[in-house]
C-alpha cells in the first residue's frame, strides 16, 4: 500500500497511468514522446510504477511494452474507499475508471498463499463463487475440456469456453465466450491466461485477458480487478468482500 500511495503522489506518474489508460501496451519511446522530460526521467517514473505493481511489462520481439495494472488501485478502493462510500458512488467510480480500447489486458497481484492453494481457489467451483460475483465454474479441468460459468440467479449459463492449457499449479489457459447479454455475445471468443509464480511465502498471480478486439465491451474485462481483490481477501483472511460491486450478483 505504501508503494502505491507513493507512486500515485507524483503528478507525472499519474499522467503516465492516464496515458496507459488511454492507450495500453506502449513502448518507452512512445511514452517518452508525450512528456517534456528526458528518457531517463520517464524510465525512473516507470520503474517506481513497476515497483508499486501499477505497471507491468512484457517483451514483444525487440520491444518492451508497458501495461496498466489496475489491481493495486482496486485494493486501495476496497480497503480505504468503499467502506465510506455509498453504493451509487462506487458505481460511478467504476464508470469513471473503466478501461478503453484494449487488445490485451494484464492484471497482476501478490497473494500470501501457496501455488497449490491458489490453484484450488481458481478451479474449485465453490471457492470461485465466493469471489467472482457468486458465479460457479464447472469443468473437468483437462486440456480440450469445456467449462461453463453459471449463477443461481441466472436462468442460463453466463459464459463458456475451452481449456487450452492445464498445468497445475502453474498455468491455466482458457478461451472465454460471455453469454450474459446480447452485447457481450456479439464480442465472440477471447482468451484468459492465469499464471502462478511462487515468490517467497507468496504467489504472484498474473491474469492476461487477450484476443479482445479493439474497442471491446468493457464488461468482458472490467471486473478483473474486483475479482482478484476478492480472491486475495478470501485466501489471506477467509472473509468475503462486502463492497457494493462484489455483492452485485450474489
Amino acid at each position: 500500500m505504501d508503494d502505491v500511495f507513493k507512486a500515485l503522489a507524483d503528478a507525472t506518474r499519474r499522467d503516465l497511468l492516464d496515458e496507459l489508460f488511454r492507450n495500453d501496451g506502449q513502448t518507452l519511446n512512445a511514452l517518452e514522446a508525450r512528456f517534456e522530460m528526458t528518457r531517463y526521467g520517464v524510465m525512473k517514473h516507470l520503474r517506481i510504477l513497476e515497483e508499486a505493481g501499477l505497471v507491468v511489462t512484457r517483451r514483444r520481439g525487440r520491444e518492451k511494452l508497458h501495461f496498466l495494472n489496475p489491481v493495486p488501485i482496486r485494493l486501495v478502493h476496497d480497503r480505504w474507499v468503499s467502506k465510506y462510500a455509498e453504493p451509487w458512488a462506487a458505481s460511478l467510480s467504476d464508470l469513471k475508471t473503466r478501461l478503453e480500447s484494449p487488445m490485451e489486458k494484464i492484471f497482476e497481484i501478490y497473494i500470501k498463499t501457496t501455488p497449490e492453494r491458489l490453484w484450488e481457489a481458481i478451479t474449485d467451483s465453490g471457492i470461485r463463487s465466493k469471489y467472482q460475483f457468486g458465479n460457479t465454474i464447472e469443468s473437468d479441468w483437462t486440456p480440450g475440456g469445456r467449462f461453463v460459468m453459471n449463477n443461481v440467479k441466472a436462468g442460463a449459463p453466463l459464459g463458456e469456453g475451452e481449456n487450452l492449457e492445464v498445468d497445475p499449479p502453474r498455468r491455466l489457459v482458457q478461451t472465454m465466450r460471455a453469454l450474459w447479454g446480447e452485447d457481450v455475445k456479439a464480442e465472440g471468443t477471447s482468451k484468459v491466461t492465469w499464471d502462478i509464480e511462487p515468490v517467497g511465502d507468496s504467489c504472484r498471480l498474473t491474469v492476461t485477458h487477450s484476443d479482445l478486439r479493439e474497442g471491446a465491451n468493457e464488461q468482458l474485462y472490467g471486473g478483473w480487478p474486483m475479482i482478484l481483490s476478492g480472491l486475495k481477501t478470501w485466501l489471506e483472511t477467509g472473509e468475503l468482500l462486502t463492497t457494493p460491486g462484489s455483492l452485485m450478483y450474489t
